[in-house]
């Protein structure tokens, strides 16, 4: 029997589902976190987090013990709850061509476990037509099908989930209120949209912040390619000119959303967007053009380079699609001596990173976490800092 009190989350173990979870606990749901990472539910299930989301940890302990919460591998918990929360990841191919033959077929499965008294919630990030064909896979056993894109910045979640407008859609009358009302518990406000608008302001907002970066980033190699300061510059581009506050800092563009939702963006126009392939060869590029300047200027193979970071963004840790291990890769491929360190993910082959600073002639900060800012580093050390942390603005 379908209970409405209960929510069940697939994918339920990852970086969307869990902080959503414990949100949706908090409130009164109990929450069934589905997933088939065995190690993950582990860790879920005896109040451990199996990775860092700020407050989550205290949140879990908490809810797991009023039994709010709780992760198992099997789909077929979804049939007693009435919301089902889709998360599953979206990847792209080799040639950053969207692979969601997974996604997909993954509602195929689901299809057995539904009736028209569920409600279904897609929370991944899909590009236009998507939903159309999910809701025709499942639309003679249930017809309630909502998009409603996740947007919150991963790190930050339980801090944003709150104070940004959740994108409502569906199917229906009946699949729009039931999903509102579902996030009107943990969100402010709620709007509601058509499902193709829906889709497109995800994408849309991956795409734009992307192009954005990439920008800073095509700037910074210009003023190294002149001997200029780039933080300089843009600090005096900014100075009392609203026009310019948004520029953002230069520093590697990566993690498993940006580029992943751009290139969805990308094949859904036929490839007809100029714009992001641009902004694709810069970003990535980024970390080729350290090793090209550098390589101008030592003989690499004489020297000791040092990796301040391998996370893909600070205070996290998370590698998934870094370029800072992109950039390490490439440093070994040219078998250059490298040393490694970071402040969260873990490693064997990490050391501290004042005995990084120490060993290293230069010191290539890739992940700007907050300790590297107060890092004492000779003068006499070779020091890249693409985020401007610790060199002088």
């Amino acid at each position: 029997m379908i209970n409405g009190n209960f929510v069940s989350i697939v994918g339920g173990a990852g970086h969307v589902g869990v902080p959503l979870g414990l949100a949706l606990s908090s409130k009164g749901y109990n929450v069934i976190l589905i997933d088939k990472n065995k190690e993950n539910i582990k860790k879920i299930n005896h109040g451990e987090m199996p990775f860092i989301e700020e407050g989550c940890t205290k949140l879990l302990k908490k809810m797991i013990s009023k039994k709010k919460i709780f992760a198992v591998p099997e789909l077929s918990k979804v049939k007693r709850c009435k919301y089902i929360i889709v998360c599953l990841g979206t990847p792209v191919n080799n040639e950053l061509e969207p692979n969601l033959k997974n996604f997909i077929n993954f509602f195929y499965n689901l299809k057995q476990y539904l009736n028209n008294n569920h409600i279904i919630i897609i929370r991944s990030s899909i590009y236009p037509g998507i939903c159309n064909k999910v809701f025709n896979i499942i639309k003679d056993r249930c017809k309630n099908l909502s998009y409603c894109p996740e947007r919150i910045a991963q790190g930050k979640s339980l801090k944003e989930l709150p104070k940004i407008s959740q994108i409502i859609s569906g199917k229906n009358t009946k699949s729009k209120l039931e999903s509102g009302k579902i996030f009107k518990k943990v969100c402010k406000k709620i709007i509601y949209t058509k499902i193709i608008e829906a889709e497109l302001i995800k994408l849309f907002s991956n795409a734009y912040r992307y192009i954005n970066f990439s920008i800073s980033n095509q700037f910074y190699m210009m003023c190294k390619n002149q001997g200029l300061d780039f933080f300089k510059i843009r600090d005096l581009m900014r100075d009392n000119y609203k026009r310019n506050t948004n520029i953002p800092k230069a520093g590697f563009t990566a993690g498993p959303c940006l580029l992943k939702d751009t290139m969805q963006l990308s094949s859904f126009y036929n490839h007809k967007f100029s714009l992001i392939h641009s902004a694709k060869l810069i970003n990535e590029d980024l970390p080729i053009f350290i090793i090209k300047k550098l390589s101008e200027k030592y003989d690499l193979r004489k020297k000791t380079v040092g990796v301040l970071g391998l996370s893909f963004k600070a205070e996290n840790d998370d590698i998934r699609d870094s370029l800072s291990i992109k950039l390490l890769k490439h440093l070994k491929s040219k078998k250059i001596r490298t040393l490694q360190s970071d402040e969260y993910y873990k490693d064997k082959n990490n050391i501290d990173k004042n005995l990084l600073v120490k060993k290293s002639d230069i010191i290539i900060i890739s992940t700007p976490h907050r300790a590297y800012k107060n890092l004492k580093i000779n003068k006499k050390k070779v020091l890249i800092d693409i985020w401007g942390l610790v060199e002088k603005k």
